[in-house]
C-alpha cells in the first residue's frame, strides 16, 4: 500500500496556524453576554476593534438594507483600525475676523475622552484642513480612538509621529481660522454622504470607514462576527479543495 506523503510549505502552515488563532477568538466573541455589551460602551467599542470593517458594512445592508460607509475619498493618513463613538463637529463656511469664531471646535475636544471619534464636516471643506497637529495632540492626550475629517488635515508628519489615525479626504497646508465659523457640536449631520449622530459606532481600517447607528450597534456587531467567522473559515477550505465555488457553497459568504 503505498502512502502519500503531504508536505506543508512553512507559508501554508502559517496560514493554517493564523486561521485556526482567528476561528478561536471569534468564537470566544461570539459566547460574549450581549447586555453586557449594551451596559459597558468602552467593551461595546472594544468588540467592534475586533471585527473587519467589511463584515460590519455588509451586516447593516443584510439587516437594514442601508450602505452606511464611507466613500473611497476617506483615506487614512497612515494604515489603522479603530472604533469609538462618534463626537460631532460642524464646520460652516463663514469669512471672519472672530477671534472666537472656533472656540466650540476646541471645547468639543476638551469634553470628549476615552473611546471617542472626532467627527467633522466642514462645509465645502476639500481643500480646508480642519485640524492637525495640535487638534490631534489633544485628542490623543484624552484617549480619543481618532479622527474623521470630512475635509483636510494638516500636520501629517506629525500626527504620525505621535501614531495618531486620521481619516480624511485630503492632505492640505491651509487653516480653517478666519475662513469658518463653529456651526455646533454632538448634532446629528451628513458625513460624506452619510448621515452620523453623537455616539453612533465608528469603525474603521484599512478598508474603510462605516457608521453604526448606536441603537443598531449590538445586533449589527453580532451578524458581523457570524460573517467573519464564515469568511476566516473558508480561507482554509478554499486551500484545502482549491475552489471557492465550492467554498461559497458550503459557507454561504462571499
Amino acid at each position: 500500500m503505498k502512502v502519500k506523503r503531504i508536505l506543508f510549505s512553512s507559508g501554508a502552515v502559517a496560514v493554517t496556524a493564523l486561521t485556526f488563532g482567528l476561528l478561536v477568538a471569534l468564537h470566544a466573541q461570539s459566547t460574549e453576554d450581549e447586555g453586557s455589551l449594551e451596559k459597558d460602551p468602552s467593551e461595546l467599542a472594544t468588540a467592534y476593534r475586533h471585527v473587519e470593517v467589511a463584515s460590519v458594512s455588509d451586516a447593516i445592508e443584510q439587516l437594514y438594507g442601508k450602505q452606511m460607509y464611507l466613500s473611497h475619498r476617506m483615506q487614512a493618513i497612515f494604515p489603522v483600525k479603530f472604533a469609538g463613538f462618534a463626537a460631532t463637529v460642524r464646520l460652516a463656511k463663514e469669512e471672519n475676523r472672530d477671534p472666537h469664531a472656533l472656540d466650540g471646535m476646541l471645547s468639543a475636544i476638551d469634553a470628549g475622552g476615552k473611546d471617542s471619534v472626532y467627527v467633522m464636516s466642514i462645509e465645502d471643506g476639500a481643500n480646508i484642513a480642519g485640524m492637525g497637529g495640535l487638534m490631534g495632540t489633544a485628542m490623543f492626550a484624552r484617549g480619543f480612538a481618532g479622527a474623521v475629517i470630512d475635509g483636510g488635515v494638516r500636520d501629517v508628519a506629525y500626527l504620525k509621529k505621535i501614531g495618531f489615525p486620521v481619516y480624511a479626504t485630503g492632505v492640505v497646508p491651509s487653516t480653517s481660522v478666519g475662513h469658518y465659523r463653529f456651526a455646533g457640536s454632538n448634532i446629528a449631520m451628513t458625513v460624506d454622504g452619510v448621515p452620523v449622530r453623537a455616539g453612533d459606532i465608528i469603525t474603521a481600517d484599512q478598508d474603510g470607514v462605516v457608521v453604526v447607528p448606536r441603537e443598531e450597534a449590538v445586533k449589527v456587531l453580532e451578524l458581523a462576527r457570524q460573517l467573519d467567522f464564515k469568511e476566516h473559515s473558508m480561507y482554509a477550505y478554499i486551500e484545502q479543495l482549491r475552489s471557492i465555488v465550492e467554498a461559497v457553497k458550503k459557507f454561504g459568504r462571499l
